[in-house]
């Protein structure tokens, strides 16, 4: 129950980050610039509530494969699970939420392609973490 637990919350994170990859960030751009420090707080508000109980479901998860590993259950595939949700979480903590607060004073396209790139990377870890859940439940 646990494995597929952890793969359900990975894969729910996995399809939010595609979705703001893809979809929400390109269209940063396409908002007036007077009207942009009003949208990215209110952007940073809204998704919040929608990553903050995801982060918290994979890192119980994970943290769980870790500290009460099922039976048959590799040591290292649990280690790599639990790898990839503590680099994605790394990743928007000293990449991903610094960007977005300078966005707050206005409009930047230098900083909204550094956040793109940060944010691919962001999507890259989530899709290797559901490969390794998967894996686990195998």
């Amino acid at each position: 129950m646990l494995l597929v637990a952890h793969l359900i919350a990975v894969s729910a994170y996995a399809g939010f980050q595609w979705t703001v990859r893809v979809l929400v960030y390109p269209q940063f751009d396409r908002v007036p610039a007077a009207d942009f420090p009003g949208y990215e707080r209110a952007h940073q508000r809204r998704v919040s509530r929608v990553v903050g109980p995801l982060f918290a479901a994979e890192v119980v998860t994970s943290g769980w494969l870790v500290v009460d590993r099922p039976d048959g259950t590799p040591l290292g595939l649990a280690l790599a699970a639990a790898a990839l949700v503590a680099l994605v979480l790394l990743v928007t903590a000293v990449g991903a939420v610094p960007l977005h607060r300078r966005q707050d004073a206005g409009w930047d396209a230098a900083v909204h392609r550094r956040l793109l790139r940060v944010d691919s990377l962001r999507v890259g870890l989530a899709t290797a973490a559901v490969g390794v859940a998967a894996l686990l439940v195998g």
